[in-house]
């Protein structure tokens, strides 16, 4: 059983390692308001994987059909969401000088908005029920094999999470308000950019389906 856990734990890790836009996210909001915000959003992502994983582990086909055929609407959401966060981030002018002071609000809201975000990648979703199909869980064997697996795909994509959010807050004292202007560019650019290429494939595919 604790290989079931083991297997989910580098599941989750290396799916959440993969480069995209909510890395940059994720990294730019730590440089920026602190290792907590930082970590409370990819918390946030590390749910929306976990419950991905486990709607493939449960054989739950209604949600994952209705997630995987809504994918238009939830790509478009999510990428239109993208393109206005890249924007948001190039023009906000982040600050260095002390920590910032603690804000609930807006720790809230940095973990529902990367929830949402991974939430509307159908990609997710398929990408966990190849995986875990790969691994042969299912509730064939009763509810702790996928619970396990599970568990851990949500470890394995929160450690991630952890420490990219150490690794900005160790990068956080000696990074100059210059240098993190530069970066909150290219990182906005770079989740813009992401958001459109989004919208562009899926209706690019859309476009060639309906042909």
């Amino acid at each position: 059983m604790s290989s079931l856990l083991i297997r989910g734990f580098v599941l989750g890790f290396v799916v959440a390692a993969s480069p995209g836009p909510i890395f940059f996210l994720c990294f730019r909001r730590t440089l920026a308001r602190g290792w907590l915000t930082g970590l409370v959003s990819g918390l946030g992502v590390a749910t929306a994987d976990g419950l991905y994983a486990g709607f493939a582990a449960f054989g739950i086909g209604a949600i994952t059909s209705a997630l995987v055929g809504g994918r238009l609407w939830l790509t478009l959401i999510g990428g239109a969401a993208l393109v206005l966060i890249g924007v948001r981030t190039v023009v906000s002018r982040p600050k260095t000088d002390g920590p910032p002071a603690p804000d609930d609000s807006g720790l809230a809201l940095a973990y529902a908005s990367t929830l949402g975000l991974t939430m509307t990648n159908p990609a997710t979703i398929v990408s966990f029920a190849a995986l875990v199909a790969t691994l042969g869980i299912g509730i064939a064997d009763g509810y702790l094999p996928p619970t396990l697996v599970v568990a851990g795909v949500f470890a394995g994509s929160a450690a991630w999470w952890c420490l990219v959010a150490g690794f900005g807050a160790g990068l956080r004292s000696r990074v100059t308000p210059w240098v993190l202007k530069g970066l909150s560019l290219f990182s906005g650019l770079a989740i813009a950019a992401f958001g459109l290429l989004a919208i562009i494939a899926t209706l690019e595919l859309e476009g060639s389906l309906g042909g």
